[in-house]
This record gives structure tokens, C-alpha cells and sequence, in this order.
């Protein structure tokens, strides 16, 4: 018996919210985890990591990015991204991830939550219609559609 879709979005927002509570998040006290299937059935998570320097902080969503391509190469896609956040409503991934989420797939679903209410499931290019992109520059490599 396979995995349906739906299937993998309750696992994925599970391995979420099992990340979520691994966060560094001493300055905010606002935990995300985030879990990411590739498109040959991988799952990566990753939590955000603050520093007392905001600006380098790390969202949940690129270190589960970073560890996508640190364990299965930069050849990988991401089917679907779950995302939750401390709070009730839905967290989206900022501006930020949604860039370099492009780069692995603009179609990427994106299911977003909180620690109540319903996921909200919509996809990065709705989210972020016109990324920067390789192809927009005419160099490198063009992983989008954008």
C-alpha cells in the first residue's frame, strides 16, 4: 500500500511539530519546525536557530533545506514543505525561504500551521509568483519556471 498525498501531509506536519520542540529559540521564545519531502519520497526537517545577532538567525524552513542537499545532493526537488509555529495560526514561510525554496521547486505545496486550527495548503508559487530567478539573470543554473 503507497502513501497518498494526504497520507504525507499528516506525516509531514507530525515530523513538524516533533522538530518544533528541538528549536533554539532563547530571544523570540517563538519555535518553528519545519519537514520537507523530496520528490523521491525523502523527508528532511530542520527547526529555526536564533542568534543574539537577529540577523543570523536560520528559519526552519532552509536548514531542513541544508540538510536536504547536505545528505541527498543539489539535484533534489521538494514535493511538499510543512511548516509550524508556535501560536494558532498558520505559519508561512517568510520572503526569505520562499526565495531559496524556489530554487527546488516553484511548484513546491507548502502546507502551513499552527499549534491549532486548520493546515493551510496553497504552493510557492502562489506565494511568491515572480522569484528571482537564474534564468531572469541569463546564468547559472535555471531551476524554475520563473
Amino acid at each position: 500500500m503507497t502513501a497518498t498525498d494526504a497520507d504525507w501531509d499528516v506525516t509531514l506536519l507530525q515530523r513538524a511539530r516533533a522538530a518544533k520542540v528541538r528549536a533554539y529559540a532563547p530571544y523570540s521564545g517563538f519555535r518553528v519546525g519545519a519537514a520537507l519531502r523530496t520528490t523521491a519520497g525523502d523527508v528532511f526537517t530542520g527547526v529555526n536557530v536564533e542568534n543574539v545577532s537577529f540577523g543570523l538567525t536560520l528559519c526552519a524552513e532552509r536548514v531542513a533545506i541544508a540538510s536536504m542537499i547536505a545528505t541527498a545532493g543539489p539535484a533534489s526537488e521538494i514535493h511538499t514543505l510543512a511548516v509550524v509555529g508556535d501560536g494558532h495560526d498558520a505559519l508561512l514561510p517568510c520572503g526569505a525561504c520562499l526565495q531559496v525554496l524556489s530554487e527546488f521547486g516553484i511548484e513546491t505545496r507548502v502546507l502551513a500551521s499552527g499549534d491549532g486550527g486548520m493546515p493551510v495548503a496553497t504552493t510557492v508559487a502562489e506565494l511568491l509568483p515572480r522569484p528571482f530567478s537564474a534564468k531572469r539573470l541569463g546564468q547559472g543554473r535555471n531551476r524554475d519556471d520563473g
